[in-house]
């Protein structure tokens, strides 16, 4: 595959350049690496595209978590507990695990486990392969990344969306880089609040 568009989002892609060349060379090769015509492996089930040979997204999601995974990118989980209580999330968001449960729980409110999960992190760099659904894009963009940047685990956001192009090759409800992109930039320039790199591959 290849990266066609590259969009900044507060100096992301300028950190990565200045701070992390190898780690922005490595995505790069990474990306290359990822045979699409491999993925060209769905029959379409759909009415518009009826038998038509389509990019499955599941696959091309195994050859990059294959591709990333042998460069020693990993997956990065947060775990934590939330309760209804809005004073009570502010005060239990710094502290540790164990902690965040006991101090919802002695205010008499029940401690609801959850969790942050990004694809791959290295270096505090995190990326998100999004070839799912469109809701799952501002999902990654505007809590995931977020959270992990607030929560000083990452310093940059990098998401990987095809573009429109590649999405008309799909099953219909994929996000794609001209769509998202315009989602983020009627936001303002310092919404969300995280450096992030979005970048529009094809194949």
């Amino acid at each position: 595959m290849k990266i066609v568009e590259t969009y900044s989002h507060l100096n992301g892609l300028e950190f990565l350049l200045v701070h992390r060349k190898q780690l922005w060379d490595e995505l790069n090769k990474v990306i290359k690496a990822v045979d699409a015509t491999c993925c060209h492996t769905k029959i379409s089930k759909e009415k518009r595209t009826k038998d038509k040979m389509l990019y499955s997204p599941v696959d091309i999601n195994r050859a990059f978590r294959e591709t990333f995974s042998k460069c020693g990118w990993e997956e990065s989980r947060v775990d934590y507990w939330v309760s209804g209580d809005e004073k009570l999330i502010r005060k239990t968001l710094s502290m540790d695990l164990e902690s965040q449960k006991k101090e919802i729980e002695a205010a008499g409110k029940k401690a609801i486990r959850s969790y942050n999960q990004t694809d791959f992190v290295k270096e505090r760099v995190a990326v998100e392969i999004q070839f799912g659904k469109y809701s799952y894009v501002a999902y990654d963009l505007f809590v995931k990344h977020l959270a992990f940047y607030v929560g000083d685990k990452i310093d940059v956001g990098v998401e990987v969306l095809p573009v429109k192009s590649l999405q008309s090759e799909m099953s219909s409800g994929v996000a794609y880089y001209e769509g998202e992109i315009y989602n983020v930039v009627r936001q303002g320039r310092g919404v969300p609040a995280v450096p992030l790199v979005i970048l529009g591959v094809d194949a």
